[in-house]
């Protein structure tokens, strides 16, 4: 049990009716969650308003209402508090019910388009390594220590964030290193939450069903480093347009890396991964860690070390000589550059790449991604990839736009399942052979019409493969 007025500390509120040193328990957002005591804390979704639960949740035993919307009736023995931002409130309220646990570790935040999983899951094994317990938050796994919990999303919601956090702290984590998305950034998840560093890795197309426009996209990520404070650390990729932006106006210690101009980094590693790429995520890790006080050598000596985070750039190799690589690539730039790294590995062979693009997401890059695949393969083969509540010949019709009047005979094969997909390249690979499977990565599902069912790409392969 919590007094109230200490779980509201640092909330900006504008009036509230009731006892506001009552006992209350777990902070919730979800109506499905609350116990006797709790605070709930009135959500305005873009599909539910936690405004229309207030009555709902009250009955089930909530003593404390957070919200933004007038209230038309204060019921006796509950506390109301009227904020101008819910979002905000809820971050704050659960990082004090858990006693501000992103205080008690060192929370470094990784952002951008692509290689957040990988800079995060690599910086996790190298400190990790380098005899810290640590953990980390992100798309394919959390991590405390070395346990594993399940991910739902890239960034969880403030209260499983917060959470996970006070487990860390439990569990006597020093450093957590953590997958912030521009939709995390954007809805106001890390609210609340103390950074003392932030990571840009590179800002291409993606989102825009969500953001609507590159602009508010980038200005998401920007914003991240914005709320950093003077006494933490922002490294930016400069090799990348908008790396000196999202520097521009932080008041962290700014340091830059990149692989081709003068930077504060720009270091030579060795490392098992593959492809450029895999060189900028690697060098972000490197400058971390230096930055966090870690010696140079012992760092660079764990890097060489380093294993491929499970779905970004994975492969096998059949005794017949096919290579088959897995990889999560599912935005325009992240597509070309691996298939510019597997071009780069083939010798005399070809390049087979299956390429698809999710439903109900950014529709823009559906075509220039096919046109991507079409110029840096020797075989495209088009197919689903979680077409969710859309129609899969409906998505594969947009991707085709991107290659319209161009050679198909032998060159292209638009096949609607993605069963049917793998086996065909495997059936078309020789020996020398490339096939890159795209999209999925590290997912062991595809969803339709709203329904998961199993299916992992690698486990495809392999069983084609063989």
């Amino acid at each position: 049990m919590k007094i109230l007025s200490e779980l509201l500390e640092d909330v900006k509120i504008l009036e509230s009716h009731g006892n506001l040193e009552a006992l209350v328990t777990s902070p919730s957002l979800n109506s499905k969650n609350i116990e006797s005591r709790s605070v709930f804390v009135a959500l305005a979704g873009n599909v539910l308003d936690g405004h229309s639960f207030i009555n709902e949740v009250i009955e089930k035993g909530a003593t404390a209402i957070v919200h933004e919307k007038d209230i038309e009736e204060f019921k006796p023995g509950v506390t109301y508090i009227k904020v101008a931002d819910t979002h905000s409130a809820i971050g704050i309220i659960t990082s004090n019910f858990y006693d501000n646990p992103s205080r008690k570790l060192k929370l470094i935040g990784v952002t951008g388009t692509n290689g957040k999983t990988t800079t995060a899951t690599l910086l996790h094994q190298l400190f990790r390594d380098l005899g810290y317990k640590a953990g980390m938050i992100g798309t394919v796994v959390n991590k405390i220590n070395d346990s594993s919990y399940e991910a739902l999303r890239t960034t969880p919601d403030p209260v499983t964030l917060n959470e996970l956090l006070a487990r860390m702290v439990d569990n006597g984590c020093e450093y957590c290193f953590m997958e912030v998305s521009s939709h995390a950034v954007s809805e106001k998840r890390i609210a609340g939450l103390s950074f003392v560093g932030g990571i840009f890795t590179n800002l291409t197309l993606d989102h825009l069903d969500y953001h609507k426009t590159i602009e508010n996209y980038c200005d998401a990520k920007k914003s991240f480093f914005d709320s950093l404070p003077a006494t933490g650390f922002a490294i930016a990729n400069i090799d990348d347009e908008k790396g000196f932006y999202m520097l521009s106006t932080t008041l962290a210690r700014k340091y830059t890396l990149s692989l081709k101009k003068e930077a504060d980094f720009t270091e030579r590693l060795e490392t098992k991964l593959i492809g450029e790429f895999n060189a900028y995520n690697i060098l972000g890790v490197y400058a971390t860690a230096i930055i966090l006080g870690q010696e140079a050598n012992k760092v660079k000596e764990i890097i060489k070390t380093l294993e491929a985070v499970p779905g970004r750039f994975q492969y096998i190799k059949s005794k017949s000589g096919v290579t088959g690589i897995v990889d999560y690539a599912h935005t325009p730039d992240a597509l070309e550059n691996v298939l510019k790294t597997v071009n780069e590995m083939k010798k005399n062979g070809k390049v087979i790449a299956i390429v698809g693009c999710g439903g109900d997401r950014d529709r823009s890059k559906r075509p220039i991604m096919a046109k991507i695949g079409y110029d840096l393969s020797d075989v495209l083969i088009l197919t689903s990839d979680n077409p969710r509540t859309e129609k899969p010949e409906a998505i594969l019709e947009e991707m085709k736009k991107g290659i319209e009047g161009l050679y198909f005979e032998g060159k292209v094969y638009i096949l609607v399942d993605r069963y049917d997909a793998i086996e065909k390249a495997c059936n078309l690979a020789n020996p020398g052979d490339f096939i890159l499977i795209a999209g999925k990565g590290h997912e062991n599902y595809q969803e339709v019409n709203g329904i998961k069912t199993h299916f992992d790409d690698m486990e495809e392969l392999q069983k084609n493969l063989k």
